[in-house]
């Protein structure tokens, strides 16, 4: 009997399929993934797509993906949460947040920060959600929130390693400022990690945060361990 958990995931881009399919391979999980460039297309650069025909778009996404067997729902996209409305939908599966426990680990930290984003139309939706967690757990942030425009549109066009060269160059001008730098989209984990990796410098981001919940929250074992 196949005791593996079943995890749906909604996607932007076709990139963060790998991402998430290499982070969580050692775990006893399928997931079965689900992707539309297409609704991000429209948000970032369709002036006359409106808010509410995206938030529709979503629910109708997420309510296809419940009857799909699964034990839950990610999305991996923080301007499809953004644009989720959770009340208005009717399904019983947990729906899991890529930005949450990201926002766990920016609202601890007590120092300047900057938060990079690739996404204009993902920045306000994303800091509005992060300022009413802090707000929440009253905790004060100190952050500069920096665009790097013109950058999102190669990964939309499928040119990754164009997209990972700008994210990490511009990661390497700022790292000597000594403040706690993060980035925001799944689709920058790669570069940050390259720029990680060469200046021993963290750089916090969203896929492992997420992983290390994701593992509790749905009791995910270690299949290498046997456990």
């Amino acid at each position: 009997m196949d005791l593996k958990r079943k995890l749906g995931c909604l996607h932007a881009h076709y990139s963060n399929i790998d991402y998430m399919e290499n982070a969580l391979a050692a775990y006893d999980v399928e997931l079965i993934h689900f992707v539309d460039p297409a609704l991000m297309h429209r948000v970032t650069f369709d002036d006359n797509f409106k808010s509410m025909d995206a938030q529709i778009k979503v629910k109708e996404q997420l309510e296809w993906i419940a009857q799909c067997n699964v034990d839950g729902i990610l999305i991996t996209c923080t301007n499809y949460i953004a644009l989720l409305q959770e009340e208005q939908l009717s399904i019983s599966v947990p729906i899991f947040k890529i930005d949450e426990p990201y926002f766990e680990i920016i609202s601890n930290v007590k120092h300047p920060q900057m938060i990079l984003f690739t996404n204009p139309a993902t920045v306000n939706g994303t800091m509005e959600r992060l300022n009413r967690y802090a707000e929440h757990r009253q905790k004060t942030l100190d952050i500069d929130v920096i665009v790097l425009n013109d950058t999102f549109k190669l990964i939309m066009q499928g040119l990754k390693q164009e997209y990972d060269r700008e994210i990490s160059e511009f990661i390497s001008t700022i790292i000597k400022e000594g403040k706690v730098i993060s980035v925001a989209q799944l689709s920058m984990v790669d570069a940050a990690k390259e720029v990680e990796n060469k200046t021993s410098s963290p750089i916090i981001n969203p896929l492992d945060t997420l992983i290390t919940s994701l593992v509790s929250q749905l009791k995910l074992r270690k299949m290498t361990l046997g456990i």
